[in-house]
């Protein structure tokens, strides 16, 4: 059995040339290869390309790098949680390519395995697939993303064994062990590293030919940026988002597989008890998510995709990203439930890109959206300016076609039925007058 050589966070900085293209595991701080990274911004390295799902978050990890100028590009899925890249972007310090979160993960995983690249139905028909191959496949717009390697992947396990066996800790496993198999030169970063026969064979995730070198670092809170605790992921609450996600809790049926997308939906797990027999799914890695704990943060529980500590229920189970969106493209999620900016007549989603801002964050919308059982949204009937937002053609870059079956306003209940917006409900103390009067679409009405 060969050794991993064991090495320092400044040795295996040194090993980062000049203009590589280099992975960074992680979703937000968690999983993150924060030490490895911050030890990479105190060298002088720059023009680096990084792939990861996003830039960390300010001065922090990836942060860091950015904060000093050394990324020169990002490819990933989701750079508006972190300010500094949004202004980079805007200051054209910083290029970026935008990448659905599942087709990133399956783009790690092909090439990973020596795959040139793949069709996929997620973003089909909007803003980013455009530049890209198409194909009619089975009936169904696909959209062609090659394989994605890196020089050198830095990655984040939580036990290691001298052979360089890795081990991952609840949600930390995302995007690393894809990351792992799809880069020149591969240096994890473990919490511990164990003698040979101390991590059981059925126990190891990623087998130690894909790791080159290990480098032993602690977690501490401050690694863990807005995910340390509980108390940073306050909820926004009032009458009408908890009269929205009630009502989209009634969708739901015992035994569902259901995906919660950020904002009101999120109040819906609230909703939910293990009695109800519904079982959660985030896309991070976890299926069979609980309510979020009394107290304490990423040090002790998993996370969620808003990246909120949680508890998991008995039964639940981790994995990485390629997995967790293969559940939801192969049809395994029967239900989510997101949020929107704009659903229109042709029940087309818009949710992802704010009118005015740059395109900087998709995450995993459009591979819910399209790829989800059946599609729910809850959203305020109007914008902010009074604006409908179920419009006759959305004027907002789309997430998905045809996608949606039920949206779910402060207003009103719509429901797609042969392909047709109809109105079937109206919501506690809103009159069938105010929901004409703000509704710009055509639509059928049904009321029960």
């Amino acid at each position: 059995m060969k050794k991993v050589p064991q090495i320092s966070v400044q040795e295996a900085a040194a090993l980062v040339p000049n203009g590589a293209t280099i992975m960074a595991g992680g979703f937000g701080m968690t999983g993150n290869p924060v030490h490895l990274l911050n030890a990479l911004a105190e060298r002088e390295v720059k023009n680096l390309t990084i792939i990861s799902n996003n830039v960390g978050e300010p001065g922090l990890g990836g942060g860091r790098l950015l904060r000093n100028g050394q990324i020169k590009k990002a490819i990933g899925s989701f750079f508006t949680s972190n300010p500094e890249a949004v202004q980079a972007v805007h200051n054209k310090q910083l290029d970026i390519e935008l990448i659905p979160q599942g087709t990133l993960a399956e783009a790690l995983r092909a090439g990973g395995a020596g795959i040139g690249g793949f069709f996929t139905p997620t973003s089909a028909g909007t803003v980013l697939a455009q530049g890209r191959e198409t194909r009619v496949i089975n009936g169904v717009e696909q959209v062609f993303v090659p394989g994605l390697w890196a020089d050198v992947a830095l990655i984040r396990a939580y036990r290691a064994d001298t052979a360089g066996n890795l081990v991952y800790r609840m949600t930390e496993r995302n995007f690393n062990p894809l990351m792992a198999t799809a880069a020149g030169l591969v240096i994890a970063e473990v919490e511990e590293i164990v003698p040979v026969g101390q991590i059981l064979p059925d126990e190891v995730v990623t087998p130690g030919l894909y790791v080159d070198y290990l480098v032993q670092a602690h977690t501490t809170l401050a690694d863990l940026g807005s995910s340390a605790s509980i108390e940073t992921s306050g909820k926004n609450v009032d009458d009408a988002r908890m009269a929205m996600a009630r009502r989209a809790f009634a969708e739901l049926r015992r035994g569902d597989v259901v995906n919660l997308g950020v904002g009101i939906p999120t109040l819906v797990a609230d909703l939910i008890s293990p009695a109800d027999g519904i079982i959660l799914h985030t896309e991070n890695g976890l299926l069979g998510v609980g309510p979020a704990p009394e107290s304490g943060g990423a040090m002790e529980y998993p996370v969620n995709a808003g990246k909120q500590p949680v508890t998991a229920l008995p039964g639940a189970s981790y994995f990485d990203s390629a997995s967790s969106f293969a559940m939801i493209r192969g049809g395994h999620v029967d239900v989510a439930i997101m949020g929107g900016l704009q659903v229109d007549e042709q029940a087309n989603l818009a949710n992802w890109a704010v009118p005015g801002k740059p395109l900087l964050g998709v995450g995993g919308a459009m591979d819910l959206a399209s790829g989800a059982r059946r599609l729910i949204i809850t959203m305020t009937h109007t914008a902010p300016n009074g604006q409908p937002k179920i419009v006759p053609e959305a004027t907002l870059p789309l997430t998905a076609t045809g996608a949606v079956d039920m949206v779910i306003t402060d207003l009103a209940v719509f429901e797609v039925v042969a392909g047709q917006l109809t109105l079937i409900e109206l919501m506690p103390g809103a009159s069938l007058d105010e929901v004409r009067a703000k509704t710009s679409a055509r639509f059928v009405e049904a009321l029960r």
